[in-house]
């Protein structure tokens, strides 16, 4: 069995949102590295110019293209510049996401309800509607959405976010259940903790690290290259009969 192949991208074309940084600059990493030309995106053009020519230098096939995922003509736009620049799309990744509050569910406004919504649910739902007539002339079409474990059980602190994630898991289900017969398979994966500045309101927090620590049978904070590797099985035919699968990665904090 050759295993190059097995977890291979080569030849395909991945657009991941919210890539200049974390979690999806390190899912972007790993795709080029198995081969992949790929699109990272975010708001800021001019960071994604400099993190593109970071993989670059590695010789990787990178593209930067700004867009704002809470804008739904941004992705229309997102999508047809990613087909100008490589003519398919074979993997989508999205991973951008909004959670501009943290602290009692009351306490949030109708303002960044609306935000957190259209940034994690609507615009995955958008953006999977306009990659469909390419993903599925993909011989390996895959989507995967970055959820998380607050998904499955709300976290302390970020309910309408938990709330959010929560409808993504759900989203990613029905998309895999209606698009089995265009052979796209549709996953989400389930972060814990890991170490971005997305995340350092809590990994900061020292009350709240303590209490981490103590349910964690995997006593550490993740690293966003294990986000990567779990989105590279996914992605590759290596999980070529997966799909609605809901993947944790969180080192054992839902067990």
């Amino acid at each position: 069995m050759d295993l190059s192949t097995l977890f291979s991208l080569m030849g395909k074309v991945a657009l991941i949102t919210g890539a200049s940084k974390g979690i999806g600059f390190a899912i972007a990493e790993v795709f080029a590295a198995a081969g992949a030309k790929v699109v990272i995106s975010s708001r800021k053009q001019e960071s994604l110019d400099e993190m593109a020519n970071l993989l670059k230098s590695k010789g990787y096939e990178v593209t930067g293209i700004a867009c704002n995922v809470g804008k739904m003509e941004d992705l229309q736009t997102l999508v047809s510049k990613t087909i100008e620049t490589y003519g398919t799309i074979d993997v989508l990744v999205n991973n951008a996401a909004s959670n501009p509050v943290f602290g009692p569910v009351h306490d949030t406004s109708l303002e960044a309800y609306d935000k957190i919504m259209d940034v994690n649910v609507k615009a995955p739902f958008h953006l999977m509607k306009l990659c469909f007539p390419y993903l599925r002339e993909s011989s390996n079409g895959s989507v995967i959405n970055i959820a998380s474990i607050g998904g499955l059980s709300p976290e302390t602190g970020l309910g309408i976010y938990s709330v959010s994630k929560a409808a993504l898991i759900s989203l990613t289900k029905v998309f895999a259940k209606e698009w089995g017969d265009h052979k796209i398979r549709v996953n989400a994966i389930c972060p814990g903790l890991i170490k971005t500045k997305f995340s350092e309101a809590l990994w900061s927090n020292d009350k709240i690290m303590a209490h981490m620590m103590k349910a964690l049978p995997i006593k550490r904070v993740g690293e966003s290259e294990e986000i990567g590797a779990a989105a590279l099985y996914l992605a590759s035919p290596a999980s070529s009969y997966t799909t609605g699968a809901v993947l944790t990665a969180d080192g054992g904090f839902t067990i």
